[in-house]
């Protein structure tokens, strides 16, 4: 559990996804690279919310994190272990910044834990020309 919390700090437990409810990432108000990038948090937060651990291992994340985690079948479980510790999956991108080359990609989000209002920085990277999670 540690080990996916130091890894994954983001897609889960800093992006705290919503457990009541059917809450969706707003993409509206970003235009290209941005609305895909916000498209690929909204996705992560769809696929926690259904508890696709799958889909979020070969989907969502970034190659590397999910090379860390012990390649899919390790993601997979470290993701459904994750997922029972999540009480809110609520999320909102508030910005989306591309670094020079499109290849890298952060986004600011508020997420609710423990019923307060917490922002955080999301990374993201290009990889086969779709956008993954890489971390915090």
């Amino acid at each position: 559990m540690r080990r996916l919390s130091a890894l994954l700090s983001l897609p889960l437990a800093g992006v705290a996804l919503s457990s009541c409810g059917t809450a969706t990432v707003s993409t509206a108000g970003f235009k290209g690279a941005q609305h895909e990038v916000a498209q690929t948090i909204s996705n992560l937060q769809a696929d926690a919310t259904a508890a696709e651990e799958k889909k979020i291992c070969t989907e969502d994340l970034a190659a590397a994190v999910v090379s860390r985690l012990g390649a899919t079948k390790g993601c997979e479980a470290a993701i459904k272990s994750q997922l029972k510790e999540v009480d809110n999956l609520e999320l909102s991108v508030e910005s989306v910044k591309l670094a020079a080359g499109g290849t890298s990609a952060s986004a600011q989000v508020k997420s609710i834990h423990e019923g307060k209002s917490r922002p955080s920085t999301v990374s993201l990277v290009k990889e086969a020309g779709k956008w993954k999670i890489s971390g915090l």
